[in-house]
């Protein structure tokens, strides 16, 4: 699944070099009634199985690190011994009605399962290949049909994963990195094997299955020419929605950011978050870091509020099971989805250019006249039972908490509408409030942070742009005053702060930050690196107030950035971070 260091810079050259002759059309071009669907659902379940889910990630006797999909690669595993684990690859307690009924009870609107990943095995009934569950497997069938089936039973949609340049098995394909075969048995030629199998296969799943999404990944020396087959037979079927990684020149119609959440979305743009409920993808039996409940219903309120959508992923067994973990935390999802779906289904990003305190905001049109809903995410219930949404000067006609269907009241102030909610929260994780304006909803809320009288400028974590990778991202925890950035993991992860400044000049900058460790930091403006050694504040999130340097802005916007050192980093957890004009004593 896991899109590779290596292959960032391919994706990002889908993303800008477009051909018009090879691809669908821009999300941003793209006709309403083709994209509607993905639009308003919001909410989808992804499935890695795979023959895969037998190691569970062990081989010979010793725990394989990285993602469970990967363990054939990452284990240097022989293609004969890969193989010979298929044959505990039973499937015997799968159960797709239940796997399509959970999908539905969770609140989700569509199905993405792999009919084929990098391990080149494939779910279904194949004529381009004999590594398939049905000839190869102990499932000894078919496993995507009866699936389909169920899915759209329940009426949701589905779509498939298509793993189209790696495959470790199948001789010829592609290797990630293009690191060496490992086994003399994957040797063959690269165009033959596209040829040969990947598109018939490709063929087959939209022919057989008529699916409503194509799932690429890993575009590994998908030149345009090489891609040029499969866009051009993707063109025959244009209901079908693709994303952005089938190769270069292909945009597709979905931006696919992986396992961390794009800190300002792509607007105007389809985007798709796919993320873990734990560290893996595929079924890893000693992977047990779930994500809780909460962070999982404030991963989906954030992804809406930024129009985005979010596909969230079960790896099942061997036999076919959902890891109970997984069944918990989606029946859990659901519930709140009972009662709060409206929040999130055919909403549109929230009208605030920047983040707010306590919280996020979806809206939705809900007449031509330009009446307007929106819907408050309240992560933090605040003390004093008061949230504000800044500039807005308009009053609603109506104000109430969906969790129990009770009216609140507002009050128009000359910093923006305040909205009073009752003493305690009804949901500890997000509580919505629903406010209904007899028309557009008018933001005239200043973009970046600017200065305050004193000339100072501070910064909330929620004011930081965290920007992270395909392994995860900087963490935000908690609301309001109290709210910090942690699990900062990977050094190249970063924290970029936006400001809008009077006049050019220099600022000294200050944050409060907690580390167990000693750990060292960049402070970044334009070309311009500050290293910064950071002494340990105390154990666990001990704070401490400490001078990152002074740096130079322009007049007007600007930004600077923090990150971690290429050496000496050992993670840093960051709170609040100011701005003193040097020249203040």
């Amino acid at each position: 699944m896991t899109t590779p260091k290596y292959l960032l810079a391919a994706l990002a050259l889908l993303t800008t070099n477009a051909i018009t002759s090879l691809a669908e059309p821009a999300a941003s071009t793209a006709s309403a009634d083709r994209t509607q669907w993905f639009r308003e659902a919001r909410f989808g379940l992804f499935i890695h199985w795979g023959v895969y889910a037998v190691p569970a990630g062990e081989w010979q006797g010793k725990q394989i690190g990285g993602i469970g999909e990967w363990i054939m690669k990452n284990g240097k595993i022989p293609v004969a011994d890969y193989k010979a684990f298929a044959k505990d690859f039973t499937a015997s307690k799968y159960d797709p009605a239940a796997w399509a009924s959970l999908a539905r009870r969770a609140g989700m609107k569509y199905v993405v399962i792999t009919s084929k990943h990098h391990d080149g095995f494939a779910l279904y009934d194949t004529g381009a290949s004999d590594w398939n569950a049905v000839q190869a497997s102990g499932a000894g069938r078919d496993l995507l049909v009866p699936l389909a089936q169920a899915v759209r039973a329940e009426g949701l949609k589905f779509g498939l994963y298509y793993s189209q340049a790696q495959d470790w098995t199948n001789p010829g394909g592609a290797k990630a990195g293009n690191t060496p075969d490992w086994d003399s048995l994957q040797t063959g030629d690269y165009d033959h094997y596209l040829r040969t199998v990947a598109l018939p296969q490709v063929r087959e799943i939209i022919e057989r299955f008529d699916p409503a999404i194509i799932w690429w990944d890993t575009p590994t020396n998908m030149t345009r020419e090489r891609v040029k087959p499969f866009a051009d037979f993707m063109a025959e079927h244009p209901a079908i929605l693709n994303n952005n990684r089938l190769g270069t020149g292909f945009a597709g119609d979905t931006k696919t950011p992986e396992q961390h959440i794009p800190p300002r979305g792509y607007p105007g743009e389809l985007f798709e978050v796919c993320m873990t409920m734990n560290d893996t993808w595929g079924f890893k039996k000693n992977d047990t870091n779930w994500k809780s409940v909460r962070q999982l219903l404030r991963n989906l309120s954030d992804i809406s509020s930024k129009g985005g959508n979010f596909l969230l992923n079960v790896g099942p067994t061997a036999d076919g099971e959902i890891p109970a973990a997984s069944i918990e935390r989606l029946e859990a999802v659901g519930r709140w989805m009972n009662i709060n779906s409206e929040a999130i289904y055919a909403t549109e990003a929230g009208p605030f250019p920047r983040r707010l305190p306590w919280g996020r905001v979806t809206q939705k049109r809900t007449s031509a006249a330009g009446a307007t809903s929106l819907y408050l995410h309240v992560w933090e219930w605040p003390a004093d039972g008061r949230i504000l949404l800044p500039t807005v000067a308009q009053s609603p006609r109506s104000a109430r908490l969906l969790a129990i269907d009770s009216a609140v009241t507002t009050e128009t102030t000359p910093d923006g509408l305040i909205v009073r909610l009752p003493a305690s929260a009804p949901d500890p994780d997000v509580s919505v409030v629903r406010l209904d304006f007899p028309g557009f909803v008018t933001v005239t809320q200043e973009p970046f942070l600017t200065p305050g009288p004193d000339g100072r400028a501070n910064f909330g974590a929620a004011d930081a742009d965290a920007h992270g990778h395909w392994d995860g991202n900087i963490q935000l925890r908690d609301s309001g005053p109290d709210a910090y950035l942690t699990d900062w993991k990977n050094p190249k992860w970063r924290l970029e702060y936006t400001i809008k400044t009077p006049a050019a000049g220099e600022w000294t900058v200050t944050a409060e930050v907690a580390t167990p460790f000693a750990t060292s930091l960049v402070l970044g403006v334009g070309k311009t690196d500050i290293p910064v050694s950071i002494e340990p504040t105390g154990p666990g999130l001990t704070w401490n107030t400490i001078k990152l340097g002074v740096i130079e802005l322009p007049a007007g916007e600007a930004s600077f950035e923090l990150r971690g050192a290429p050496a000496g980093w050992k993670g840093l957890s960051v709170r609040h971070l100011s701005l003193t004009p040097a020249s203040t004593p």
